[in-house]
């Protein structure tokens, strides 16, 4: 048109916004299909929400004035906005492993998994003789959980004599716990700490699902034996960088420091490009982050209050160790809603050496969010600094498929990606009408297959 110049190179298959991790894995898997993709975001670092900052940033973004010399070098620092451990025989590790960009991270794995009960903090058993050791349960609870464990470990969906009688399809999870014998407490510490389920609609649904969660977290547990998650050195900073690293080899465009003015809509309401200044760039799809889009096509689903912490040691009671994560089932706390702790520190190159960072994170339900994340922070003694976000999440109205415009969610309140990848993998198909094959084995991240 008139006075306009184009952006970039003007026409592309794509257009990216944001360069959050969930439109960075995008941008990564289309241009490895070959499309041209553009990938444009308007701050001046990758990662969008999901960045990790370095501690000026991070003081500067919170207006807290200037970080105390005591905290050490500025370059020690990688402090994620959202925190978040990866799940090692999830999804993610899945998806990183397809598309290749496990050769650009090193990961290492987290020291241990806690869950909260009766005012204590008690790991949540990696092995079988670590179960009959553990105060979670009492001794005859303990050989039923173990007999439950052994069930698990075996069962096959589509091998009917592996599952002694019961059909999970119809049976509730609830119904098979009580099978067991295992009482409420043990369904709360299993369900809550071990499936990751965040409230208990999940007891009276068919147990088929959740039996799956809790067996993607006993192969992880069992992959690294200390707790089932991993996490890259230097922060999840570097799991977008790694997809845009993916993106440019194979021919992506990305444009930094530039917001997007307009959506371009041709009579019809269907999106053709994006204007930005005097520049404008079209594309068969606009794909971006809820931010990136007018108010009419997102809608609010929540509000998460994040607690980001300094400390000057682990957390009580976990052993002394460098990176833990404690589960507090909304019930233990008088809630409906879980509240998740992770807790990283130098081990994984994320602080300087002595420096604990430990994020608290819940979805809101109070009026005050101090008192939402309260009793994750009453976990984790003396504290140095804290920054407390509130940030609404968004989902998109429709699915794109008329409008070509293509929306993220934002990242839910756990401290892992489970739920986020089934938003990615749902985004991948609702843009390409195809399913992502994840039909990879993910025992291993060293691997260069």
């Amino acid at each position: 048109p008139e006075g306009m110049e184009p952006l970039a190179d003007g026409e592309y298959d794509a257009i990216i916004m944001g360069t959050g991790l969930k439109e960075c894995v995008i941008s990564g898997l289309l241009s490895v299909k070959g499309m041209k993709v553009l990938h444009v975001d308007r701050n001046g670092y990758y990662g969008a929400d999901c960045a990790s900052l370095n501690l000026t940033n991070l003081y500067e973004k919170f207006k807290a004035g200037e970080p105390p010399s005591f905290l050490g070098a500025n370059r020690d620092y990688n402090v994620d906005l959202i925190p978040k451990f990866i799940m090692a025989c999830g999804n993610l590790t899945k998806m990183l492993l397809h598309s290749k960009v496990t050769r650009y991270l090193e990961f290492k794995s987290i020291d241990g998994s806690y869950v909260y009960k009766n005012g204590r903090v008690l790991k949540v058993p990696a092995t079988p003789e670590e179960a009959l050791r553990s105060p979670l349960m009492g001794l005859f609870e303990k050989r039923r959980f173990r007999k439950f464990l052994v069930f698990i470990d075996q069962y096959e969906a589509d091998k009917p004599e592996t599952h002694e009688g019961r059909d999970l399809n119809t049976m509730t999870m609830r119904e098979l716990y009580v099978d067991f014998g295992l009482v409420p407490d043990t369904h709360e510490f299993i369900s809550h700490a071990m499936c990751l389920q965040l409230h208990d609609d999940h007891l009276d649904e068919p147990a088929a699902p959740t039996v799956k969660e809790l067996q993607c977290y006993c192969y992880s547990l069992a992959r690294y034996g200390t707790s089932p998650y991993i996490y890259p050195l230097y922060g999840l900073g570097g799991l977008p960088e790694g997809f845009s690293r993916l993106c440019a080899i194979h021919g992506g465009t990305f444009i930094l420091n530039r917001d997007v003015d307009e959506i371009l809509k041709d009579a019809n309401g269907v999106a053709y490009g994006i204007k930005s200044g005097n520049e404008m760039a079209k594309a068969k799809m606009v794909i971006g982050d809820p931010s990136y889009f007018p108010k009419d096509a997102i809608r609010p689903t929540g509000k998460i209050v994040r607690c980001i912490c300094l400390l000057n040691h682990p957390i009580p009671n976990t052993n002394d160790q460098e990176s833990a994560q404690i589960i507090i089932p909304g019930p233990q706390a008088g809630r409906k809603n879980d509240v998740f702790v992770c807790s990283i520190s130098s081990a994984h190159a994320v602080s300087a050496r002595g420096v604990y960072i430990a994020i608290v994170s819940t979805l809101a339900e109070k009026s005050n969010p101090e008192e939402d994340v309260k009793p994750g922070l009453d976990l984790l003694g003396h504290v140095i600094q804290r920054f407390t976000t509130v940030a609404t999440t968004y989902a998109p109205v429709d699915d794109g498929t008329t409008n070509k415009c293509f929306i993220s969610s934002s990242f839910d309140e756990t401290s892992h990606f489970e739920g986020d990848v089934e938003d990615m993998l749902e985004l991948y198909r609702r843009v390409t009408g195809e399913e992502l094959d994840m039909d990879i084995n993910a025992d291993s991240v060293e691997a260069d297959y």
